[in-house]
């Protein structure tokens, strides 16, 4: 279905009747016709699985693998690990954490392409390693967080809204990642390699490396997906145990990121939006410290608050219990944090609450205002392959900037009719599919492991080469 927020990407679903019936340009008119489609599936325990298309007139052009990543701030990533202290690192985790759906923080939801099984999609980032450096010590020390940001302000100048959520919370000092620039002086290379490993259940592989920095992250991406009659629930599906994060130079300790359940809804105000009413965790065995965040959905009058709050504590690897904020003692939790997740979010320090902190020792992680999404670094057109998303998907696309959706449907209903040919043909020779880059479909560890092929795409990409002669 659509891509959601905070929980996982919008995997593709498989396709077969397709509804293409002339549709106007207004986006009220759009949502209309996608209500139409969506009220024939109330009671479908997942949509994901359901066997429909849209017409072409209700999608972005943009392939599914392209459009969904977590590199939105690209310099949030790669800060993470550079601290020595290991409450630090967590830090560092949930900074990033906020920025990788900044897509939806600041745009509307789409619909992107479905994938393609074997489809595959590889970029660059280059960003500045201008990340401002945590550090809870001299925070305890001095009362307030030193930075080079220029974006901090002075203790006392500012007031602070005391109500977790509510308002534009500010903080005397900030950690925040500064926009991304688009040429960065001194960059730090990123790579990104995806594959669509299974198409029932759909099922993307991911992996992200940046030797520079000794850090990679990998997944599985994978939801199931319900339409409730006014709003989509879009939750990780069985493959999807979230995003895991190695920092390689602190002993590969390892981060598991778990993606909370989200709501695609605002269909009958003709205005998409997505409200997550969840919890998600970040755990950390090697540094015994795990992150709780709680989101709340509803505010008074049913209007969204789109509000966080979290906690940074000790816990047992052996024995993790703690679900809720409520449930951890005071005298394990070393950090807390909250405010809006599509606005600001600050952190203190200790159990205290965070609002009984004054505006001075209140720091901000993450403001998402000034931040845009980092623009890609991609192959160039002659040198990706046919079943490369820009390349796979490149007809349909340039139809649909046309508006010539008659044909998008068309050459879209030819890629879905190939797929289902290769599948018939594969089931007649009693052949098993085999993703090119990854070891496996799937893993019950959700950790997907790159093939000798997966890690030379990834070499030459950081090389800045992109030939694939000799790979494929």
């Amino acid at each position: 279905m659509f891509s959601s927020t905070a929980s996982s990407p919008a995997a593709p679903t498989s396709e077969a009747a397709t509804v293409d019936a002339p549709v106007p340009e207004s986006d009220g008119s759009k949502l209309k016709t996608f209500i139409s489609i969506l009220r024939k599936f109330i009671g479908v325990a997942d949509l994901a699985a359901v066997r429909f298309s849209l017409p072409s007139q209700l999608l972005e052009p943009t392939p599914n693998l392209e459009y969904w990543n977590y590199l939105d701030s690209p310099n949030a990533f790669i800060a993470i690990g550079t601290a020595d202290d290991p409450v630090d690192r967590m830090l560092e985790v949930l900074r990033f954490w906020f920025t990788k759906d900044l897509k939806y923080a600041k745009g509307k939801p789409c619909k992107p392409y479905n994938s393609c099984l074997g489809e595959f999609f590889r970029c660059n980032w280059e960003t500045e390693d201008d990340a401002p450096r945590i550090d809870t010590k001299a925070l305890r020390e001095n009362g307030s967080q030193p930075t080079s940001s220029a974006s901090s302000t002075k203790s006392g100048k500012l007031a602070v809204s005391r109500r977790l959520g509510s308002g534009d919370p500010r903080a005397a000092s900030t950690v925040s990642v500064p926009q991304s620039a688009s040429n960065p002086t001194k960059p730090v290379r990123i790579s990104y390699l995806t594959e669509q490993t299974s198409h029932h259940p759909p099922v993307s592989a991911f992996y992200v490396d940046c030797p520079e920095r000794g850090i990679h992250a990998r997944g599985f991406d994978q939801i199931t997906a319900k339409f409730t009659g006014t709003s989509i629930k879009v939750m990780p599906g069985e493959h999807n145990l979230g995003i895991f994060i190695t920092v390689e130079r602190r002993n590969h300790e390892t981060y598991q990121l778990t993606h909370p359940a989200a709501h695609l809804g605002g269909f009958f105000r003709g205005a998409l939006s997505v409200t997550v009413g969840d919890m998600a965790y970040i755990t950390c065995p090697e540094t015994k410290l795990k992150a709780i965040l709680r989101y709340y959905d509803d505010g008074w009058l049913g209007r969204s608050t789109n509000k966080v709050e979290g906690i940074i504590f000790r816990y047992d690897p052996q024995d993790d219990d703690k679900l809720q904020i409520s449930e951890v003692p005071e005298e394990d939790i070393l950090v807390r944090l909250g405010g809006p997740w599509k606005d600001k979010i600050v952190f203190t320090l200790g159990p205290k609450p965070l609002n009984s902190h004054p505006p001075e020792e209140q720091t901000t992680i993450i403001d998402i205002g000034p931040l845009n999404v980092a623009p890609k670094v991609l192959p160039p057109f002659e040198k990706q392959l046919p079943h490369e998303s820009l390349q796979l998907w490149n007809e349909v696309t340039k139809a649909i900037h046309t508006k010539q959706f008659s044909r998008a449907t068309t050459v879209k209903q030819e890629l879905e009719e190939a797929q289902r040919e290769k599948a018939r043909e594969r089931e007649k020779n009693g052949e098993t599919w085999k993703p090119v880059f990854f070891e496996q479909v799937t893993d019950k560890g959700g950790k997907p492991q790159l093939t000798e092929k997966g890690r030379e795409v990834l070499m030459r990409a950081q090389a800045g080469e992109w030939d694939m002669d000799g790979i494929l």
